[in-house]
């Protein structure tokens, strides 16, 4: 069996949007399936990490097309930007070009790649025909390069949604008028409803689009095994350490409380306490620390290779992990949840306690779920974390995390692809 994979993310492109399909792409050829991968050969990626770039497998077929990107007018420091974080209060400037992104670049500002690549996977499937094509968005514009090579080719389509289309956390931050929210959930409808298979990363995204198709199923995000292979030293300081981007959606005001109170109740706690916080941080975050006088206590480190990541989090005495505050926060799983639970080290998560991440957590025993508001849950669950910590006894007993090798996710994707 052959596959063509449409991606936009690809090494040398860096943080979570890269990870699935290349780790995919590693595994398929176990289950018999020869991948070819169609990407961008000209990207403007928020975060490059070329260490992942020697885990592409050498005897695979890479091509790449060139893409024009409105974001290049927009100068460096708006391409570096994801878009999680779209300003919370923006000049006069941006939100005019925030209104020109949202309403004249649907589905996103990679739409100028779609009907260039459509005629070169064209002529290539004529010369190269594969059973599969496979997009994966986000950026939405790659289902559309699908849709349309399905509709000229006839060829079978599956359409891999990392993240959520009209449901994904930000969206309800664009300033998007009526007739621009009903073109996305239009085109979102009729990439879900012509694909054969459509691939989620979540039981909330799979009840959705269920509606709209009978042939929706989930195939989470995971680990692997690449990195260090055995466990650093645990940090000597009781390290709290949240991995990823931090934007103003996922600044926990309770979180905050919770330390200062902790810190001016306890001493020993105020000395041995230490927090990392590794990527992107948003100023609104910086600037809560700030108020709280926790700058002491905090080190910022931006983006880092993937194998110094896994360090960190292996070393760390408590992961942390902080949801987006928004109306889809019960269906939103982090990617870093996965290596988190391969670190093995407790984690501690801000999110709805009946949400699809807190599912994860509980059926895998990796830590501990606390609602957004919940403060005196989160103080009981530091309390707790810290006074074994000084035991140190600070440990898990996971269970259930080989389910999310990628291995075992590819060996799930290579089924779906031969029943179907």
């Amino acid at each position: 069996m052959k596959v063509l994979i449409i991606t936009y993310y690809w090494p040398p492109a860096g943080g979570s949007g890269v990870q699935r399909w290349l780790k995919f792409v590693k595994y398929l050829q176990d289950y018999d399936i020869e991948p070819v991968v169609f990407t961008v050969k000209n990207p403007n990626y928020p975060i490059l990490d070329s260490s992942l770039e020697s885990q592409i497998p050498k005897d695979i077929e890479i091509i790449k097309k060139t893409i024009w990107e409105p974001n290049n007018l927009l100068g460096k420091k708006n391409i570096k930007t994801g878009a999680g974080f779209l300003q919370q209060h923006p000049t006069r400037v941006q939100k005019v070009l925030q209104y020109i992104r949202a309403n004249y670049f649907i589905p996103d500002a990679r739409k100028f790649w779609i009907n260039p690549s459509v005629r070169i996977l064209v002529k290539y499937l004529k010369r190269n025909p594969v059973d599969w094509i496979i997009t994966t968005g986000p950026p939405h514009s790659v289902h559309l390069i699908g849709q349309k090579l399905k509709q000229k080719t006839a060829t079978k389509w599956l359409a891999d949604f990392r993240d959520p289309w009209t449901d994904i956390d930000y969206f309800h931050q664009l300033p998007l008028t009526k007739k621009s929210f009903k073109k996305h959930q239009k085109l979102e409808q009729e990439v879900v409803s012509t694909a054969d298979i459509v691939t989620v990363v979540g039981k909330s995204m799979q009840e959705k689009y269920a509606l709209l198709t009978p042939n929706c199923h989930v195939i989470t995000n995971g680990f692997d095994d690449d990195g260090i292979k055995s466990s650093p030293q645990l940090d000597l300081l009781f390290t709290l350490t949240h991995i990823g981007m931090l934007n103003a959606d996922r600044n926990s005001i309770v979180f905050w409380e919770s330390i200062r109170s902790i810190i001016d109740e306890n001493t020993e706690f105020e000395n041995k306490l230490k927090i990392n916080l590794i990527g992107t941080v948003a100023d609104e975050v910086k600037e809560t620390v700030r108020r709280y006088d926790l700058e002491k206590y905090i080190s910022y480190t931006k983006y880092i290779p993937h194998d110094l990541v896994l360090k960190y989090q292996k070393q760390s005495q408590v992961l942390l992990l902080f949801i987006n505050q928004v109306p889809s926060a019960k269906g939103i799983i982090t990617g870093k949840v996965f290596e988190y639970l391969q670190a093995k080290r407790p984690i501690l998560a801000l999110a709805p306690t009946d949400g699809d991440l807190a599912a994860i957590i509980s059926k895998t025993n990796s830590g501990k779920v606390v609602g957004f508001e919940d403060k005196a849950s989160l103080k009981e669950v530091l309390h707790s974390y810290f006074d074994i910590y000084l035991k140190g006894d600070l440990a898990i007993n996971s269970k259930n995390i080989e389910n999310y090798h990628r291995k075992n996710l590819t060996e799930q994707l290579a089924e779906l692809l031969k029943k179907n």
